[in-house]
């Protein structure tokens, strides 16, 4: 069987009985006019061949089995993509001609063939005796068969990646993993890099040295940088005022968490200290609290200074 044919088959099966109306109106001369003819003519012309039309749109097979009202120009269509021929098969597009005619030119009328018996075909038809029926039909009436499953359609072109117009060109296949290219003069100065001799011993010396120091002053800085954070002091609380304003305030002795949530709740004026005042507390017993720390990291520092400058002084007096 042919496998699109089968397809038109399992459509047309689901449409037995229709029948015409009384002017010859079909839905399916409708829906071709609207569609593919673009003319209301066609509503009520003959439909055998609108009704594959049809068939082969609800099917999703068009572009193999052809949109036509014309049987022989469908039967032309057929031949032109090399699919016509005339051996009888299930699913195959038969033409016929009540004449006994053998040439595409004598073709009138047109079906599907659901089965074969010999010379007999079991078809069915649009627009015999009015209706979408089934028929038994002798081979002597068939002028040719189309074959929807020979249709050769060619493939829709792939779709083409947008590029924007102000991008670059991808870089080809060949270049992608390559190291970009060294620089004469960067090649030059690692070539006399790697040549040079090794350093005397009071060049390494100094090296040395010059780093402890440089290590000790970005120690020392990150040091007073972190000890000079502002922490708040144990007994001191913090209350809000407005969503980006917070004043640090050290509370009376006689007085209490409970007592701050009363008085604002009585809007009563609440007895605090200054902002000022908190602020030069705060500073005071802060710093008192580092300076110890303070001093121990610049003494820590200051020893290992001089101990890398006396064991400096003292390769030298060997050397000497």
């Amino acid at each position: 069987m042919d496998p699109i044919g089968h397809k038109l088959l399992q459509v047309a099966k689901g449409q037995l009985g229709y029948h015409e109306k009384a002017s010859g109106y079909t839905k399916f001369g409708d829906w071709y006019g609207k569609h593919v003819g673009k003319d209301p003519v066609f509503k009520d012309a003959a439909w055998c061949d609108m009704f594959l039309a049809w068939a082969a749109d609800k099917a999703g097979v068009e572009d193999f089995a052809g949109e036509f009202a014309s049987t022989p120009d469908h039967a032309k269509w057929f031949k032109k993509h090399d699919a016509w021929g005339h051996h009888p098969e299930p699913g195959a597009i038969v033409f016929f001609s009540w004449n006994g005619g053998k040439s595409i030119g004598d073709i009138e009328h047109v079906g599907i063939v659901e089965s074969v018996h010999g010379h007999t075909l079991h078809t069915i038809e649009a627009n015999h005796n009015d209706q979408l029926g089934r028929a038994t039909r002798d081979v002597s009436q068939v002028v040719g068969f189309g074959y929807p499953s020979k249709v050769k359609v060619k493939a829709a072109p792939a779709e083409q990646k947008y590029v924007p117009k102000h991008s670059a060109p991808p870089p080809a296949a060949k270049e992608i993993g390559q190291q970009p290219a060294t620089p004469m003069h960067e090649t030059q100065t690692t070539a006399q890099h790697d040549s040079a001799p090794p350093l005397a011993d009071q060049q390494a010396a100094l090296t040395g040295l010059l780093g402890v120091v440089v290590f000790g002053t970005v120690a020392l800085a990150l040091s007073k940088a972190k000890v000079r954070m502002p922490m708040p002091a144990p007994n001191v609380r913090v209350r809000k005022r407005g969503k980006h304003h917070r004043t640090p305030v050290e509370m009376p002795a006689d007085m209490n968490v409970a007592d701050l949530d009363a008085a604002d709740a009585g809007t009563a004026v609440m007895p605090a200290l200054t902002a000022e005042a908190a602020a030069m507390a705060e500073d005071k017993e802060f710093w008192g609290k580092i300076t110890e720390l303070e001093e121990d990291v610049e003494l820590a520092f200051w020893n290992t200074l001089h101990s890398a400058v006396s064991q400096s002084d003292s390769a030298e007096s060997l050397n000497v």
